[in-house]
């Protein structure tokens, strides 16, 4: 199997599909490149999920409208708004998670879709599989947070988390908007509160996958969370770094 990206193309050996296709999710892949777009949705779809294609930001909204996906893949280079734009647009407006496409390699590109609220990314050229495994890992994870604890509150200082409804409110009934990951980032740690997580572990339970050497998802989505919750993001209360040990979510939570 070749990569996928920058000009390239794609072989799927021994790919061939059989029997019946299985729904395991919908998938909204914007890409301006046609090829790139519709290769990914015969390999996507070949593996069980439905698929809506987009080339840019217009019609990546007029997808929204017509229906929300379960996730979306997003390119990075984008004729008119970026992807870093529409990434950030997504983030405050909806809680689908989304994987960013970059032909860029540069640490500081990945750096600032984490920042614009992506839960994972991926350079250009690729390996369909692997882009697969990352859909894979996101959806378990968005799948375990709005099935396993539907309905319950987990409640701490001025804060409830609603886990079912995957939404942060003060305790005044301000909403605070959080992407997917950085929700999920939040649940895992107020549910294991007062207990010191490793990076390699939050990276795991969070993304499906373990941390590679220079990694900075979970730094990256940490960061912004605390300057959601923390009445000092430069001085954390409530998430506290462990120096050598990792990160604490220091408040007592309590389940309701």
């Amino acid at each position: 199997m070749d990569s996928i990206g920058d000009g390239g193309f794609v072989t799927f050996c021994g790919c061939c599909y059989i029997g019946p296709m299985t729904d395991k999710g919908q998938i909204l892949v914007v890409d301006d490149d046609s090829e790139i777009r519709e290769l990914l949705a015969h390999f996507l779809r070949e593996h069980g999920f439905g698929v809506v294609l987009a080339g840019d930001g217009e019609q990546l909204f007029q997808r929204l409208s017509e229906q929300e996906p379960d996730l979306i893949v997003l390119d990075l280079m984008l004729p008119g708004e970026d992807g870093l734009s529409l990434c950030r647009r997504l983030s405050a407006s909806c809680k689908v998670p989304i994987i960013m496409l970059t032909a860029v390699a540069e640490d500081a590109d990945r750096i600032v879709g984490l920042e614009m609220g992506a839960d994972d990314y991926l350079t250009k050229p690729f390996n369909p599989r692997e882009l697969l495994a990352r859909i894979r890992a996101v959806l378990r994870r968005a799948g375990q947070i709005s099935a396993g604890e539907g309905g319950q509150h987990l409640v701490f200082e001025g804060w409830v988390l609603d886990l079912g409804r995957r939404e942060l409110k003060r305790e005044d009934g301000t909403l605070v908007p959080l992407s997917a990951g950085e929700f999920r980032l939040l649940q895992v740690l107020a549910e294991h509160p007062q207990q010191v997580h490793s990076r390699d572990f939050l990276l795991e339970r969070t993304h499906g996958r373990e941390s590679g050497p220079y990694d900075r998802s979970v730094d990256i989505q940490l960061s912004r969370l605390r300057r959601k919750i923390e009445p000092d993001p430069r001085e954390p209360a409530i998430i506290k770094t462990v120096r050598g040990g990792g990160y604490m979510f220091s408040l007592p939570v309590v389940r309701r």
